[in-house]
């Protein structure tokens, strides 16, 4: 290695100038510097495959024990139901409490637990039925897996005591994913309390009303998150499905709507720009998502008004397809830029609206 007085006798040689020599002694003092301490964050998981089949994972033992279970498993009556249930949910929930004391297994640990979780509503189904407490409520609601896809007063006791049971092991385990199942049963007792209000099933089955409920419920749930947002300073994302859950219920109603006139049509484009707009106020991707879609279903619907022709509706809404994809290259490349303007955008009076995390995102 060149010491000192090597570079100063190579300098007195002439084979290297001051300048040089300056220059050669700033880049081996450099070397010497200690590396730099590692970025905040930088050895945080990412979301690859493993991650992937852990999600996936808890997400089939979900649908397994709801969705999917069949008039043969409903046969076994309430008390085994009951059973059952407890049996999976002490299970998944020992198993999740076990990994939770290990860092890196933190998130199949709160998988486990939002799994067990997602036991609450068979539990006290299997205890309605075995108590026939139906006549406490709006009648038997029939098996259990109808609790999933068909709107029924009897179920608002599953869902309030699922909502309890995820706030206690969001409390007890700060893992965000807790959320989807209690943001789901959220979603479900919005729907089902209108049966109470409506006095009975009879007046719920229209269209509209089914709509309205999730549009406003919806956009009930938006503010509650964007509120959360504006609170919270740091720690996990817990709110993250619930933006996901308010726009879904919110944007899910309001593109439902049958019919409605040129302008209402036109307003409902406006909104979904908006949604991308409020994107990036909030600095939450999934609002650009579903307003980019609106705005691809209303340019899909001039083009069939337009190009009566199929070939060139055809042509039409490859265009918008293209023009849709072309729009999300064109906000992943320049978000952070936008969020800048933004900042630039919005007056100091409205500055307190948008959360910490998106005026420091760029």
């Amino acid at each position: 290695m060149l010491t000192d007085a090597d570079l100063k006798a190579l300098r007195d040689a002439g084979l290297l100038d001051d300048a040089k020599l300056a220059e050669i002694d700033a880049f081996l003092r450099e070397r010497e510097q200690p590396p730099a301490a590692p970025t905040v964050g930088a050895n945080l998981p990412r979301f690859d495959l493993t991650h992937v089949l852990w999600y996936a994972g808890a997400l089939i033992i979900i649908g397994a024990m709801g969705l999917f279970t069949n008039e043969a498993f409903n046969r076994m009556g309430g008390w085994a139901l009951v059973a059952c249930g407890s049996a999976y949910a002490v299970a998944f929930l020992t198993a999740g409490h076990m990994l939770w004391k290990n860092q890196s297994l933190r998130i199949p640990a709160g998988l486990l637990i939002a799994v067990a979780v997602s036991m609450v509503p068979m539990i006290i189904y299997g205890v309605q039925d075995a108590y026939d407490l139906w006549k406490y409520a709006l009648g038997d609601p029939g098996q259990y897996q109808n609790f999933f896809p068909y709107v029924n007063g009897s179920w608002i006791y599953m869902e309030i005591g699922t909502i309890i049971a995820s706030a206690i092991a969001i409390w007890r385990y700060p893992f965000p994913f807790i959320l989807l199942v209690g943001g789901i049963a959220l979603w479900f007792l919005s729907m089902d309390l209108a049966m109470w209000f409506t006095r009975g099933p009879g007046n719920y089955v229209d269209w509209e009303m089914r709509r309205d409920v999730s549009l406003y419920f919806g956009l009930a749930m938006i503010v509650v998150a964007w509120a959360v947002d504006i609170i919270r300073r740091d720690g996990p994302d817990y709110v993250f499905w619930i933006h996901i859950f308010g726009v879904m219920a919110f944007w899910g109603g309001m593109t439902l709507n049958d019919g409605g006139t040129e302008l209402e049509k036109f307003i409902y484009c406006l909104i979904n720009i908006g949604l991308i707009g409020l994107s990036l106020f909030l600095n939450r991707r999934v609002y650009a998502v579903f307003g980019a879609i609106g705005v691809a279903v209303y340019l899909g619907y001039l083009a069939s008004e337009v190009f009566k022709d199929v070939i060139m509706f055809s042509f039409a809404l490859s265009a918008i397809g293209l023009g849709v994809i072309a729009l999300g290259l064109l906000l992943n490349r320049n978000r952070a830029r936008m969020l800048a303007a933004m900042d630039n955008i919005v007056p100091q009076s409205l500055a307190w609206l948008r959360p910490e995390h998106a005026r420091a995102a760029h």
